[in-house]
């Protein structure tokens, strides 16, 4: 089992940065893919970023790449998501994921999931 909880999100102007961090319980952190995923009212779940166990693998959707960097600290079973550059859509609520045997960018097949932090980007 693994526990995420979220935090870090607020309210915030376009341009401005943020990062959320996500904290899991359990050893089997570091055996673990781990992904962010947001969702606005109204919308599905989109997949933002995902990060290999090891942390040397990364993976973005194409509206955060150059803006948004997914990190981990597996001696802190932590994860990262530092976003740059801000704009009004990417006003959402993000939750953090977990799942074994790899990454993916479909959040059905992830196992375990936070209960999300809201981020909203003023214009």
């Amino acid at each position: 089992q693994v526990q995420l909880v979220e935090s870090g999100g607020g309210l915030v102007q376009a341009g401005d940065s943020l990062r959320l961090s996500c904290a899991a319980s359990g050893r089997t952190f570091r055996t673990f893919a781990m992904a962010w995923f947001r969702q606005a009212p109204g919308k599905e779940r989109e997949f933002v970023a995902a990060i290999s166990s090891s942390g040397g693998r990364t993976y973005y959707v194409d509206s955060v790449k150059g803006r948004f960097t997914i990190s981990r600290d597996n001696a802190k079973n932590t994860v990262y998501l530092q976003m740059n550059s801000l704009k009004p859509e990417d006003t959402a609520v993000y939750y953090c994921a977990a799942k074994s045997n790899g990454y993916s960018s479909s959040h059905y097949l992830y196992n375990y999931w936070g209960q999300g932090t809201q981020v909203t980007v003023s214009s």
